[in-house]
């Protein structure tokens, strides 16, 4: 009879890598895809001679021919020729012994998994393993195929169910692989607490030896403690992945951590570092970089990194983004900077209120014409929240421009508002007397 070592087709079949298809969350925290599945070896060509606790049935050479046959149409191309020959077979399993079933089933259980139908792939090699006659090697591998299977069809629960299976006929020391596929299939199962009991265990195994973590581990560990709201405990990986990795999106997600568990200073000094390392270049992550410096009290900071972002393409030329960086170097105390901002911003909006502000800030840099100008538009334009501010910065532009009774109707038109009501009194009062003072002086001269 041909040694079963012959068939090396078969065994180039019998080692696959699968990998998790599954979709995993895309939040901040959450992790991608991950390639975490072993490569399966379920060649059955040396199993046969394994003989442990029992008997194994030979596989005589006319069953062998057929098979390989079979094998050999389906690598050449023509799978429903194949499944045709292999069907052939199946008639006649009647005087086939369980060994020779279980090899037929393999053959059918790869030439659908390589057609990608997992689940008439998992049908057949179940019957593999429900097979007596066969090495318990065979055995083993093939239920761990199974769970691998299981995983990529996105059947977690028969994942579970396959694993618990192969503990009881596994005699080999565990693998990194297999806790891996618990972890990765408790995730998905939204169990973290015993997801995080196996990915720990992978991580700790690596640490324990001395080598470096794989980063999908870390990325897993992360998203557990995620979902389980342990933020410290995500800010610690993540303190990890920036160490080993350098990756840009760890240092931005570290500093977004830094800031949820309340360690502002942390959260800049990292956002800071991934910005001198070149890492912020979305929109996105220099808008957070830019209010990560104006919560710090670094408004100046705040305004030029946006006022970049806007020049250089990355942030869109909008009203609020003009009007951003004008706030932020208000805070920084350079009004006459944020001028021109706030002149773009008003120009791209159709309501008034950044003409308002601009008219305030007029005001403040004593640009009084111009300021009277501004608080005329921005009543013109209307949709302002607190109406009243216009008209006192057109009364007090009114005002420093001699104009005493526009400025006094201004505040007039101020004091309607709850909200400006005694400044606009005040205010008609001090202008009504220095409207008389004026008038005074100028008779007196005359």
């Amino acid at each position: 009879m041909k040694s079963m070592t012959t068939l090396r087709p078969v065994a180039k079949l019998l080692k696959l890598t699968l990998f998790c298809t599954a979709a995993i969350s895309t939040s901040i925290i959450a992790p991608s895809a991950l390639s975490i599945l072993p490569s399966v070896d379920v060649a059955t060509a040396n199993a046969a001679q394994e003989q442990k606790t029992k008997r194994v049935p030979a596989l005589r050479e006319k069953v062998y021919s057929q098979l390989a046959r079979a094998q050999k149409l389906a690598d050449d191309g023509d799978v429903k020729a194949g499944l045709e020959a292999l069907d052939t077979i199946n008639e006649r399993s009647s005087s086939m012994n369980s060994y020779e079933i279980a090899m037929m089933h393999n053959f059918y259980g790869f030439i659908y998994y390589n057609e990608n139908d997992l689940p008439k792939a998992i049908a057949s090699f179940e019957k593999v393993v429900a097979e007596e006659g066969i090495p318990e090697s065979l055995r083993v591998s093939t239920t761990f195929s199974l769970a691998q299977l299981a995983m990529a069809n996105s059947d977690y629960k028969k994942v579970i169910s396959f694993l618990d299976k192969w503990d009881d006929i596994n005699t080999k020391p565990i693998t990194e692989s297999y806790y891996l596929l618990r972890a990765q299939t408790y995730y998905q199962l939204k169990d973290y607490n015993k997801g995080l009991e196996y990915i720990s265990k992978v991580i700790k195994l690596s640490d324990d030896e001395g080598k470096t973590p794989k980063e999908n581990w870390l990325v897993l560990q992360r998203a557990m403690h995620y979902s389980l709201n342990q933020t410290d405990k995500v800010v610690a990986v993540l303190e990890r992945m920036v160490k080993l990795y350098n990756k840009p999106e760890y240092w931005i997600q570290l500093s977004g951590m830094y800031g949820e568990t309340g360690q502002e200073k942390q959260q800049l000094a990292v956002i800071e570092a991934a910005y001198q390392q070149g890492f912020l270049t979305s929109k996105s992550d220099l808008r957070q970089l830019a209010q990560v410096y104006l919560y710090n009290g670094l408004a100046y900071k705040a305004g030029v990194v946006m006022s970049k972002a806007i020049e250089a393409g990355i942030a869109e030329r909008t009203a609020k983004n003009y009007a951003f960086v004008a706030e932020a170097m208000i805070q920084a105390k350079e009004d006459d900077k944020s001028i021109a901002y706030f002149v773009k911003a008003a120009d791209l909006s159709v309501n008034g209120k950044y003409d308002q502000r601009l008219a305030e800030v007029y005001v403040n840099t004593e640009q009084y014409e111009e300021a009277a100008d501004a608080a005329r538009k921005a009543l013109d334009k209307g949709s302002l929240d607190f109406e009243s501010n216009a008209f006192v910065a057109l009364g007090m532009a009114q005002y420093n421009l001699q104009n005493f009774d526009a400025s006094i109707l201004a505040f007039e038109q101020a004091e309607k508002h709850k909200k400006s009501q005694r400044l606009a009194q005040q205010w008609i009062k001090y202008v009504k007397r220095e409207k008389v003072h004026a008038e005074t002086l100028r008779t007196a001269l005359l």
